[in-house]
């Protein structure tokens, strides 16, 4: 009899984790499968979080984080979307991912569901497996215009037995986004129906025709089910720090309390310490690495237009490319060869669930020169790939 539990062991490993592996530490390898940039964290961040730590904060902090993010958090929100957001419903989490597991562990149990939007982080979906939760997937439609989002379908995957829908906006791998006629449709539902929008917010600040993403927060009230993750990871090229927030209803203060308590009991204070300098004064950096982002999602969208086979599908919002090729219904097995044959890596489709399974997803957060040869590797593979 095996120690661990059986739906744990048969937990289906991500996809994009059995690619990732096979070009990692691999320098002729253009790794786009990951989503991080090229960038490391900007200078003033990693010296606030250095002084901090030669300054002696090595020591247990408070489990929501230090007052002073805490109170950096509560200006960012209001600066960014004009809400005030108490400090006893915000904490910091080592993580955006841990935000999404303490809510997992919070909301569900065995024999409840989930209604996730997808193509979606599959991250999310094992989550909510893990806390016994049956996953029921809504497919996106992709089209000439992007992606779109049937309401109807997802109301009707809920029942009795449904404690959470999930979406992402901007998405990932989708780049698509709510707006807000179709949140305040979520919202009304999730209210009548006593179901918590779990609502994924990591890339707020990375969009292409407005200046931020619409956030839930700007509709929903404290007591509304509503929670709303976000991190320091993509904005602020903070991926390997590992730090996140979530802000969740007035109802829910103690038991996140305790959740954090049980978890982790909070993150280290010097890493704090720097996520507060990005708040403060990381909005220039955030402005560089959006425009960053734009013109490489202008470079790739402008060759993979011009590749035969390949259809392309526009984003709005994150750093995401995801297109299909024709003739290619394995997408594992083509970014696998891709790593091996062409030296660039990518992300298949069938990581992201419904509505996925022949896409291939590139980060396109890197540099013009590094893309440009990424998209001469890609060209001259697709060229000649043949599925068998």
């Amino acid at each position: 009899m095996g120690l661990i539990r059986h739906d744990i062991e048969v937990l289906e490993d991500s996809p994009i984790v059995d690619v990732w592996r096979m070009g990692y530490g691999k320098s002729e390898v253009i790794g786009m499968f990951a989503g991080e940039p090229d960038v490391p964290t900007p200078d003033f961040i990693c010296q606030a979080a250095s002084r901090a730590l030669s300054e002696g904060k090595t020591f247990y902090t408070p489990n929501r984080g230090i007052p002073a993010l805490r109170e950096a958090l509560i200006a960012y929100n209001k600066r960014i979307y004009g809400v005030d957001i108490p400090d006893r419903r915000i904490a910091l989490t080592p993580s955006g991912m841990n935000a999404v597991m303490l809510v997992a562990q919070g909301m569900v149990k065995p024999g409840d569901n989930v209604v996730t939007i997808t193509p979606s982080w599959p991250n999310i979906m094992r989550a909510m497996q893990i806390c016994g939760a049956e996953v029921r997937e809504v497919a996106m439609t992709s089209g000439n215009d992007g992606w779109s989002l049937d309401l109807d379908a997802v109301f009707a995957a809920c029942d009795d037995k449904t404690k959470v829908i999930y979406t992402a906006s901007p998405g990932n791998p989708t780049g698509w986004m709510i707006e807000r006629g179709q949140a305040e449709a979520m919202l009304a539902f999730a209210r009548k129906r006593n179901i918590a929008i779990l609502s994924d917010e990591v890339y707020h600040r990375l969009v292409y025709d407005r200046p931020v993403a619409f956030s839930f927060l700007d509709i929903a009230g404290p007591n509304d089910p509503v929670f709303v993750v976000n991190s320091f990871s993509k904005a602020w090229a903070m991926t390997g720090w590992r730090l996140g927030w979530v802000i969740y209803p007035e109802g829910c203060v103690d038991a996140f309390e305790k959740l954090i308590q049980f978890n982790t009991s909070g993150a280290p204070e010097f890493l704090q310490h720097g996520a507060i300098a990005a708040l403060r004064d990381g909005e220039d950096f955030v402005k560089f690495f959006a425009e960053r982002c734009r013109m490489g999602r202008e470079v790739v969208n402008a060759r993979l237009a011009r590749m035969p086979r390949v259809r392309n599908v526009p984003n709005q919002g994150s750093f995401y490319a995801m297109f299909e090729v024709d003739g290619v219904t394995d997408t594992l097995a083509f970014c696998k060869r891709a790593v091996t044959e062409a030296q660039i890596g990518m992300a298949p489709g069938i990581a992201f669930g419904k509505g996925a399974e022949r896409h291939i997803r590139l980060c396109y957060a890197k540099s013009t020169e590094l893309l440009t040869e990424a998209m001469d590797r890609l060209e001259a593979f697709v060229a000649t790939y043949q599925e068998g």
